[in-house]
């Protein structure tokens, strides 16, 4: 099977509809979407208009041509619009939302993981401490969470934090493949130490809980995305945990005439990262 996988759009249409046209014409069998889909300019809730008046109809077209798309949603996609994608993935016996879930095909198991560590920034839907014990970074903002009646705003945000989940409890409670040698993983953010996870200035801001995780069950990939100049500031683009290859291709920004993709066999465990214009 030939997996094309792609990250970090923020709603650039003219992105989605070129992967559509690889899709098709590279014979792609499965399109990978590591998260953070919706439009970030503009009003955050409006995002679901984009669900309704675009991908609706985009996911149409995977579904009619019997690719499988599998994606969820990421950090910088509200969480309170969870039921309306939910829904429109619903629709379509071949789009599948991988987030925080598992889906078998021809003897491969998904699994994906939309969290994030903390971030500097005042949207905290996705946000968690890494591990019980975590640095948080500077913040900028006033944190708040999306909820169906619109922002909340959270008071302690230090506080809040400590009564949810850490990103290594969520990975240890994730559904457990039936083997791990045929697993692959979709985890928005990328893991430490492999050079996957380097901001512009140079910060490395990665998961250890996700490396500890990928080190000690060692899946046969895992996709990672959330840091878009990664591998143009780092040069590298995968890398390996023991016999796990981890592969995170970063993402022009939105507003760029750019686009970056990479490309896996299944069989011969080809890879090939594309940036196009």
């Amino acid at each position: 099977m030939k997996i094309l996988y792609i990250t970090d759009l923020h709603g650039a249409e003219w992105k989605y509809d070129r992967i559509s046209e690889i899709a098709k014409t590279e014979n792609i069998d499965i399109v990978l979407n590591g998260g953070d889909m919706l439009p970030l300019r503009g009003n955050l809730l409006h995002q679901d208009r984009f669900i309704i008046e675009y991908l609706d109809d985009y996911f149409s077209q995977f579904n009619s041509e019997r690719i499988y798309y599998i994606t969820m949603l990421g950090n910088d996609d509200l969480q309170k619009f969870d039921e309306i994608f939910q829904k429109t993935c619903d629709k379509y016996e071949y789009i599948i939302n991988i987030g925080n879930t598992i889906f078998e095909l021809n003897g491969f198991e998904f699994i994906g993981m939309n969290l994030v560590p903390d971030l500097p920034f005042a949207l905290k839907d996705r946000a968690r401490k890494d591990a019980k014990e975590f640095e948080f970074p500077k913040q900028f903002g006033k944190p708040v969470i999306s909820t169906s009646n619109g922002w909340n705003k959270i008071a302690d945000w230090f506080s809040y934090v400590d009564t949810l989940p850490t990103i290594e409890e969520e990975m240890n409670s994730l559904v457990r493949p039936s083997n791990m040698e045929k697993a692959i993983y979709i985890i928005h953010t990328p893991p430490c130490k492999l050079s996957l996870d380097v901001c512009h200035d140079g910060r490395k801001v990665g998961s250890k809980a996700v490396y500890d995780f990928i080190k000690k069950n060692q899946p046969l990939l895992s996709f990672h995305g959330h840091i878009h100049e990664s591998a143009e500031v780092s040069g590298k683009w995968y890398n390996k945990i023991g016999r796990t290859i981890s592969i995170q291709p970063g993402q022009s920004h939105y507003h760029e005439n750019s686009i970056v993709y990479s490309l896996i066999d299944l069989e011969t465990m080809e890879l090939e990262r594309k940036v196009i214009i």
